[in-house]
């Protein structure tokens, strides 16, 4: 399974929905993922991918990291990835 199908399932886990209802376009708020569903979503990546995101769940603006969009997120956790191999 490739990070982004990981990704999008940890993803749609959180919002209790199937994988194929998550797009690249999505927005965590059109999931209705709310603040902790975030940081849960993030914590599961971590472990999934065992890396660190560079995400502060108290200033989530704060955050070099982007979660924007799916897509945003997706890219950010395959460059991570890519630097941890």
């Amino acid at each position: 399974m490739s990070v982004k199908d990981r990704v999008i399932a940890i993803i749609a886990e959180q919002a209790v929905l199937e994988p194929s209802d998550v797009t690249m376009d999505s927005t965590l708020e059109d999931l209705g993922i709310d603040s902790l569903g975030l940081v849960e979503s993030i914590f599961a990546i971590e472990e999934e991918f065992d890396i660190a995101v560079p995400f502060n769940a108290n200033e989530p603006t704060e955050s070099d990291f982007d979660i924007s969009n799916v897509a945003a997120i997706v890219a950010g956790i395959e460059k991570l990835v890519a630097e941890q191999a």
